[in-house]
């Protein structure tokens, strides 16, 4: 059995909420990402942006979650610097702020190169964000 952590993230119930009111698959996905984004650095915060979209943050955006009809997108705000050495970006490629990695019904999260990009956008954000870091600026 393992110990619980000492400061669990504090979850916001607004989050619980959104996750409550979709579909049991995208439940699951969203549960999925949440415990990962959670996990990746105990600093991590979540709360809700844009009225409704859950947003993780910790020193700037780490990612965000929007259910559509047939999948779930995790939005990553890296400005495209955060390495995918196992290419499980699947949407904006060369968008300037946000890359997504969208999850249909039945697909397993690829967990361990989540929350590698995960720790790499927590690492750029407390270097000072993508936008400073950023090659070519």
């Amino acid at each position: 059995m393992t110990k619980a952590p000492d400061n669990p993230p504090q979850q916001d119930p607004r989050v619980d909420a959104f996750i409550a009111a979709l579909p049991d698959w995208q439940q699951d996905i969203c549960a999925q990402v949440r415990e990962l984004v959670l996990a990746a650095d105990p600093a991590v915060e979540e709360t809700i942006k844009r009225t409704t979209q859950p947003y993780f943050v910790l020193d700037g955006n780490i990612c965000a979650l929007l259910a559509a009809k047939d999948h779930v997108n995790v939005f990553l705000y890296d400005g495209g610097i955060a390495p995918d050495p196992e290419g499980i970006i699947t949407g904006g490629h060369d968008n300037k702020t946000a890359r997504t990695v969208a999850f249909t019904q039945g697909e397993a999260i690829p967990g361990q190169a989540l929350t590698a990009m995960f720790r790499q956008i927590i690492a750029n954000n407390r270097a000072g964000g993508w936008r400073k870091l950023k090659p070519g600026r």
